[in-house]
Formats: C-alpha cells, structure tokens, sequence
C-alpha cells in the first residue's frame, strides 16, 4: 500500500512538474523581480519620481499642480494623485480618457515649481509588464487561466514531492543536506530536494494566496469564512455640497485634513469620480503599523472639501483586514526588509526547482534507453552467430 502510494504520488510529481514546468519557472522569476519594485521603482525611473528639495521651500498647494497638469492635459481626465511622504519625491497624476481606466499616463510633478519633468504610458513601464507576465504571462484572460491552473498544480506538486522527500531513519541527514562534492547527478538531485523541502512551506503559502486573483471564488471564501457573508461592495458616498459651488483651495484642504485625521506618514492617494455627484476617495497607507498594507480612507465632498464619511482600517471586517493581508504575504511585504529578502530567495529557489526536476527526468530517461539497449544487444548477436553457423 505504502509502495502504491509513493508510485501514484511520483507518477503526479512528474508529469505535474513538466505540464506546468515553464509557467512555474516564469512566474517564479518574475515574482522575484516584483518583490522589490517599489524600492527599484524610484531607482529606474529616477526622472519620474524624484526632485532636488530646495532649501527654505514648501511644497505648493495640490490645486496648482493639479491645474498645471489639467492644463497641459485639456482633452484627459485626472483620474487620481499620488503623493508620496517623502520631501525628495515627485507628486503622481494619472491621467485616463473616458471610462479606459487601463490605459493611464501618469505625469510627475514637481512639487515645489509645479513643472512637469517626465511622463510615461503605465502599459509600457517596466514593472507593469513584468507584472503582466507574472500574473497573465502577457495572455490576458488565456493567461490568466493558465497560471491559475499551473498554480493548482504546483500545489499538488509540493504536497507529492513532500511524500517522495519523506526520509527514513538512515536517510535524514541526506535529505536535509546538499553533498557540495558530489557529482553533477547527486548534486542536482539535492539541489532539488533539499532546497526544494527547505522552501516549500514558503513557496506554498505564496502560491495559495496567489489563487486569490486566479479565482474569485477563493477570493470570496475568505469573506465568507470570516465574515460570514460576501465581500460588500464599497462605493465612494455622494457629495453633500452644491454642485458647481465656487470653491477654491479643495485640493490643499482635503490634504491637510486628512494629515490631521491621519497624522501618521504613509503614501496618500487620491480618487478622482468621473461623475461631478460622487466624493473624492482618499487612501493612506499607514507606516507606523506592523503590518504591510494597513490602509484608511477617507471620504471628501469634490465641491466644498469637507469630510463626508471615513472608513478605517481598525473598524473594518476580519474578512477584510485578512483579504488585506493577502497581498503582504504574497510577496513578501509583510514584515519589511527580512521577510522582503526571504521572499526574493524563495523565489529564486523556486525558479530553480523546475530546472533541476527537468534535469533529474531527462537524466532516468537516458539512464532507461541505456539499460535497454545493453538488455537487447547480447540477443542481437546471437541471433546474427546463429543464421552465420545454418
């Protein structure tokens, strides 16, 4: 029964592991690439996003900058505003036509001058693409079918290669060690094991919460399993002013409102509605927390600038706070720096996994052809000294 059972588990490994082999390989190598994006982001494109802080000088009122760019941008609809904490850093517009809220061109602002130093298309930036590739491997809807059926698998993949791995007695120290001498053969061989037990409780929570943007179903079992109830859909509230009421300042008192509600630093974004009835959506994220990815809102009338409602993160739902927690987990933001750099190696380890397991099938393959040529060629040559001896 044990023997069946380890034949079935290796026989799932590996035809697994080569069906979804190549998916794994770029998901996993692309995961380790987005793991740092928001420390290389500023690095890249420095043009972008950072500005030479000039003595003696504070920043200017959001309404300038927001009219420089509205401005430059007549025929385009500013649909939000980044701000970061940081004095050194540019201030984000994104820019969107009609209801093509994909296609945004973001343009940097100066802060303290109000001049724009660069623009970019976000379809074309770097890391967006990296990111289309890791989620949809730059397929879409395709893409995103294959990824999350190649992520189902990998799960089955490392709970079987758990069963192979399981050691005996006598073999423990092997299976928790890579012979550095060995041959090529045993050292691949551990290199995939080895590593590949050392990483799996990592890799596997990775993979799991990846399922949550592959399925919604698995997105909406987390509600239901906290919560009780489906994910509640949140919209941002009506204003409450009158339309088309002169109001000059909104911008500059929104921003300072919500850094008096909201006193600790963190990146603040604003939610610009198309529709002149709805409230402006503001985001902060809080860097005090403990956590990655604890986020307030706060919700402003578009015409007068005054506080309609808020939604902070202490009064949200459990399903909620761990649906946020998701993201943190997924790529190794949770805690900061350690678990940042525990992340970027599991997901190079990982990377590795689908390479050393080609390498250990291809090698019995050959290993096999081998055997039964040997096997053969003893009965080749008999049969050829007996026709010569008729």
């Amino acid at each position: 029964m044990k023997k069946t059972f380890k034949k079935i588990a290796s026989q799932l490994h590996l035809w697994l592991g080569v069906s979804s082999g190549l998916v794994v390989f770029i998901v996993a190598l692309t995961g380790s690439i987005l793991v740092f994006e928001e420390e290389l982001e500023p690095v890249i494109y420095r043009k972008l996003h950072v500005v030479e802080v000039p003595k003696d000088q504070s920043p200017l009122p959001m309404d300038n900058l927001h009219a420089t760019v509205a401005s430059a941008y007549p025929k385009q609809r500013i649909a939000r505003i980044a701000i970061e904490p940081h004095p050194d850093r540019t201030v984000i517009f994104g820019l969107v036509k009609g209801k093509k809220e994909k296609d945004v061109l973001s343009v940097a602002v100066n802060p303290y001058t109000a001049e724009i130093t660069d623009t970019r298309r976000e379809n074309e930036s770097f890391f967006h693409i990296v990111l289309q590739l890791h989620r949809y491997l730059c397929l879409e809807d395709t893409g995103k079918l294959i990824t999350g059926v190649a992520c189902v698998m990998f799960l089955v993949i490392m709970i079987t290669g758990l069963v192979l791995w399981w050691p005996n007695r006598k073999q423990t120290k092997q299976r928790l060690t890579i012979k550095w001498g060995a041959k090529f053969k045993r050292l691949n061989w551990d290199l995939h094991a080895v590593f590949g037990f050392y990483v799996l409780p990592f890799t596997f929570l990775i993979a799991l919460t990846g399922l949550v943007w592959s399925y919604k179903w698995v997105n909406n079992m987390i509600y239901l399993a906290f919560d009780g109830k489906p994910q509640q859909k949140r919209e941002a509230p009506a204003n409450m002013g009158i339309t088309n009421a002169a109001s000059t300042g909104t911008l500059a008192k929104i921003t300072a409102e919500t850094n008096r509600l909201l006193p600790h630093p963190g990146r603040i974004q604003f939610t610009l509605p198309e529709s002149d009835s709805l409230s402006i959506t503001i985001s902060k994220v809080n860097e005090n927390a403990s956590i990655a990815n604890v986020v307030d809102f706060l919700y402003f009338d578009q015409n007068d600038g005054h506080l309609i409602s808020k939604r902070l993160y202490d009064d949200e739902t459990t399903g909620m706070k761990v649906r946020r927690l998701v993201f943190p987990i997924h790529t190794g933001s949770i805690w900061g720096l350690p678990t940042k750099i525990l992340a970027l190696l599991v997901a190079l380890i990982t990377a590795t996994l689908p390479v050393t397991g080609v390498i250990i099938w291809v090698g019995r393959k050959f290993k096999k052809k081998k055997v039964i040529k040997k096997s053969v060629a003893p009965h080749a040559v008999g049969s050829k000294a007996k026709v010569t001896v008729s």
